[in-house]
């Protein structure tokens, strides 16, 4: 936990104490090396305090405020309407207030040695650490992993930068909601923040060039556009942003290249991602400062002929990496890479270390993902257009979910669908895509399904329970037919 370690040299050394740090750190404490941990502003990074688990507090009480409002019985217990302020506190609450005494505490207890400090590679296995002023150089013996994930993408708009936009940092931490909020993007960040906001009161309006959600089937987008709609929101697609400015009111001003003009308090840029790796020193090891680092299956960064830098050292997990820029899936490639790291140091072969030869299998076609909107969109695999680009000879079949009788006693009002991807050369599920109320619930099942390779011949025997939205299985059971 001290921020000037009795020693500068270590097995292994960590740049950036986010969710995927800790677990790269973890796994190779386990390991038995000895491991540093470096960062420069919050220990457990963007997921704890400005990303995934801010943002599901502001979304959670506005969610099941609709659901008890669509049952009866339940509807007339719900008097006045969501208390903001409240939200707020709730919010500042799962944000640990912006502190990270508890994430120092459990570095701590698990054997690894915190370093304060802004990074920078120096050289092979060496890096220097800035911190109060002064610069001190630490070696690894074995390894550097660089898990200092991305930033949100400004794009180069004209007026942008000076404008001063939010990104998803100032969203899901502001104290003050806005009367008018635009939102530039259509991906996952602007569909969340858009419901949280427009839940909230904020006249909302969306400018999504391309459509909402693009990146999934196409009535993901369609039924959380519907929904948008009903909160209030407005979603402005086919147009391109040209101009913005912060006015003397200071009102933010976007002008379009169809000549309209829209003002709003705020501006929410939600447009994609870029790596943190442009203070970081790569070019003193060959690399380019400010690039995507990709990586081999063991995630050692590689250079363009596929080869590692180096002699094996560097590693790049998570974010950084350009692979799926997803919390879980950064954990995931974390604790493999933690065992492998400690594996090749301890002198072990790869293969005999779990995920060892196959680190990044997950990160191919096999990925999980949930949208926290109302309704919420929970995915695994490939859409269909992706599958039928892939190759796959395969048959979609769909289902509308409020057909399924656990879906009527959740709500009344129920409105979702399913859609399963079947190869049909291999009977196997390749990808399922849920949209509905509380389908984030459903989609490890189906997770399981398309990593497990089972065959649709065998998930006739796994039975859901009656009456559950669960039940769903067998309607697209039903509909795909026996084999």
């Amino acid at each position: 936990m001290q921020s000037t370690p009795s020693t500068t040299e270590f097995d292994l050394i960590v740049v950036g104490a986010g969710a995927i740090g800790e677990n790269v750190a973890d796994r190779a404490a386990q390991g038995g090396l000895s491991v540093a941990i470096v960062e420069s502003a919050l220990v457990g990074g963007e997921c704890s305090y400005w990303a995934c688990m801010p943002s599901k507090a502001l979304l959670r009480p506005g969610i099941a405020m609709r659901a008890a409002q669509a049952v009866d019985g339940a509807r007339q217990a719900v008097n006045g309407t969501l208390d903001v302020p409240a939200v707020l506190r709730h919010r500042d609450e799962v944000a640990s207030h912006w502190h990270d005494d508890k994430q120092v505490k459990w570095v701590d207890s698990a054997g690894i040695t915190l370093i304060r400090g802004h990074a920078r590679l120096t050289g092979t296995r060496t890096i220097t650490v800035e911190s109060d002023g002064t610069t001190t150089a630490y070696a690894a013996r074995h390894a550097v992993a660089l898990c200092t994930g991305s930033a949100a993408l400004l794009p180069d708009i004209p007026g942008l930068a000076g404008a001063h936009p939010w990104t998803s940092k100032e969203a899901t931490s502001t104290q003050q909601i806005p009367d008018r909020l635009a939102i530039l993007g259509g991906g996952v960040v602007a569909a969340e923040m858009a419901t949280a906001y427009a839940t909230f009161g904020a006249e909302v309006t969306i400018i999504a060039r391309g459509g909402l959600l693009t990146r999934n089937e196409p009535f993901a987008g369609e039924l959380v556009g519907d929904a948008l709609r009903e909160l209030g929101a407005t979603i402005r697609s086919g147009v391109e942003t040209t101009d913005v400015r912060r006015l003397e009111s200071g009102a933010v001003q976007l002008t379009f290249d169809d000549g309209t003009t829209l003002e709003a308090d705020e501006l929410l840029v939600a447009t994609g991602r870029i790596p943190h790796t442009q203070d970081l020193g790569l070019a003193s090891v060959g690399l380019d400062n400010g690039d995507w680092l990709p990586v081999d299956d063991t995630l050692r960064v590689v250079d363009g002929s596929g080869a590692p830098v180096g002699d094996g050292w560097l590693y790049a997990v998570g974010d950084v990496n350009h692979r799926v820029l997803l919390t879980h899936q950064g954990k995931y490639q974390a604790r493999a890479a933690g065992d492998v790291i400690a594996a090749r140091a301890n002198g072990t072969a790869v293969d005999d270390v779990p995920w060892g030869a196959h680190v990044a299998t997950a990160d191919h076609e096999a990925v999980p993902q949930v949208v926290f909107t109302d309704p919420e969109v929970a995915s695994v695999g490939l859409t269909a257009a992706e599958a039928e680009k892939a190759g796959y000879r395969t048959r979609v079949v769909d289902y509308d979910i409020a057909g399924v009788a656990g879906a009527y006693v959740h709500r009344e009002d129920y409105v979702g669908k399913a859609r399963m991807v079947v190869d049909e050369d291999r009977g196997v599920i390749v990808g399922v895509t849920f949209v509905g109320p509380d389908v984030a619930e459903l989609i490890h099942a189906a997770t399981i399904a398309v990593v497990g390779e089972v065959p649709i011949s065998r998930l006739w025997h796994a039975v859901p329970s009656y009456p559950t939205i669960s039940e769903i299985w067998l309607r697209l059971l039903e509909t795909y037919g026996r084999p």
